[in-house]
């Protein structure tokens, strides 16, 4: 497994040589990154990414772009190439398509939060349909719609080399989702999808529906997002009756989603059957204390494969809070929780206090850090969580522990 080393080239940014057609500069200055030799054999990631907060830098655009390209060709040592938060349009999407279907060395590919449309997603989309190299794609933020989704979902029935898709907040429809849980049943490779944020105007849960019977059958999908649609009791108990045969999803997020105590009955029952999940986000749901007290109850006594456990603003107060600190105690496995957001009291402070005090939950683990003031305990927030780096990367390599951030975001292209 190779892991990409980051090389920060935001000055070349800086430089509007990236403007001129033979790019001089930045031939130069990738030729000087590699003059040893030592990088061709382990790749680069060249993070071009317009949001850095230290130092300001211009946006690329598709003229940039189209600049690039010809220099990348003849650096087969960058093996990812991260354009998140620039301006490039459907018609930089079109170099990029080409660029994927010339390109033998690109595995990473971070587009997020451009101003890429349909005809855009089309034809990168297509471009995966060849090529036989790319394995991390992340489109989110870019307003493809139901059809351009409709694109991937097609790519998915042919490429068998992408590990890694997120099409989060890419305003996906109805029928996309369909078709990418249909396609699902028949592809071996992917291992993570992000599908959050879809626009659903019906309310019968039919995604849900689709991706249970997907996951019935898939048997190589590690790790699967789907916060924000509209998911109830009905369709939460349709995943877990899919899950309870499953033996390779570990990571399942179903934050943002309208789930109560009722259907956590369901994900209770799932954890004190399955072996397999690591992970579970219900981040932003409604669970309140009988919900919190049925995990508890698993986590306690049946399962012990669990690591990571977010029940972040779910209207819980102190008698769930604390029934899931004493699971903490009996749970050996658990490690990471995170409870922000709830109605903490006396009881769940001194009960997290006392988790990290004896060392039981690490400080880096969890969402809460205990002060005292005057003899009594308080929990302030901490910005930890399994989201913590959907949206950005640190500048630093990947953070530990890994289950304190989206895997999508930071982890390994082939860590699964």
């Amino acid at each position: 497994m190779s892991v990409f080393p980051d090389l920060h080239l935001h000055y070349v940014q800086a430089c509007r040589d990236l403007s001129q057609p033979e790019n001089p500069f930045v031939a130069r200055v990738l030729q000087e990154a590699d003059k040893n030799g030592e990088i061709s054999t382990k790749g680069i990631t060249l993070k071009l990414a317009g949001n850095n907060h230290l130092v300001p830098v211009p946006r690329v655009t598709d003229d940039d772009i189209g600049a690039l390209v010809p220099v990348l060709y003849q650096a087969a040592f960058v093996t990812g190439l991260d354009l998140a938060y620039n301006l490039l349009t459907d018609a930089g999407a079109q170099i990029v398509a080409a660029f994927l279907q010339g390109n033998s060395s690109l595995r990473y590919l971070n587009l997020m939060f451009n101003d890429i449309g349909t005809s855009g997603a089309e034809l990168i989309a297509e471009a995966l349909h060849s090529n036989q190299t790319l394995v991390h794609l992340r489109m989110t933020g870019n307003k493809i719609g139901n059809q351009g989704g409709m694109f991937f979902a097609s790519m998915l029935r042919i490429n068998s080399t992408l590990e890694k898709l997120d099409l989060g907040d890419c305003d996906l429809g109805l029928h996309c989702l369909i078709s990418i849980s249909i396609a699902l049943t028949q592809n071996k490779s992917l291992k993570a999808i992000n599908l959050n944020r879809p626009l659903l105007s019906s309310q019968q849960e039919e995604t849900t529906v689709h991706v249970a019977r997907m996951l019935k059958i898939n048997s190589s999908l590690v790790e699967l997002h789907l916060g924000k649609h509209g998911m109830k009791n009905f369709g939460v108990e349709q995943l877990c009756e899919a899950l309870y045969g499953n033996s390779s999803l570990r990571y399942l997020d179903l934050s943002c989603n309208s789930i109560t105590y009722d259907g956590v009955k369901s994900l209770g029952e799932l954890l004190k059957r399955n072996k397999t999940l690591r992970i579970l986000d219900l981040s932003a749901n409604r669970i309140e204390d009988n919900g919190a007290i049925y995990l508890s109850e698993a986590l306690a006594t049946r399962n012990m494969t669990l690591h990571a456990l977010s029940v972040v603003s779910n209207n819980i107060t102190d008698e769930g809070l604390v029934a899931l600190a004493h699971a903490m105690q009996a749970n050996t496995t658990l490690t990471h929780i995170y409870i922000w957001g709830n109605k903490i009291g006396t009881n769940a402070s001194v009960a997290f206090w006392e988790l990290i005090e004896m060392g039981r939950l690490e400080q880096g683990c969890t969402d809460v850090a205990p002060y005292e003031v005057d003899g009594e305990v308080f929990l302030a927030e901490l910005s930890h969580g399994l989201d913590k780096h959907r949206y950005w990367a640190p500048r630093s390599a990947t953070v530990e522990p890994s289950a304190a951030n989206a895997s999508l975001g930071i982890l390994p292209v082939s860590e699964f």
